[in-house]
């Protein structure tokens, strides 16, 4: 296993004109906080949620909020962070 330092990350794939977009999948506890620490830290961020209760919490919060299959093919890297349960 390959154990990664501040010094092996590659700011300029997250920040500046060529910046990647991050789609955090779900905006419950883990994605809530995930896309606010990325947004605190500049980065590009779009949150893929359904209609309803987490989509309105997110566009709220001042996130662009697209359906899960939009919010996939908009994004270079994606976070899934929905609940293992339904």
């Amino acid at each position: 296993m390959k154990i990664y330092y501040d010094k092996d990350i590659k700011k300029n794939l997250l920040k500046g004109k060529n910046a990647k977009t991050v789609c955090i999948m779900g905006y419950g506890s883990q994605g809530h906080a995930h896309a606010n620490n990325l947004k605190d830290s500049d980065i590009n961020v779009i949150i893929g949620a359904r209609k309803g209760g987490s989509f309105d919490k997110a566009k709220k919060a001042g996130f662009k909020v697209m359906l899960p299959a939009e919010a996939t093919k908009a994004a270079d890297i994606i976070m899934i962070l929905l609940p293992d349960e339904t």
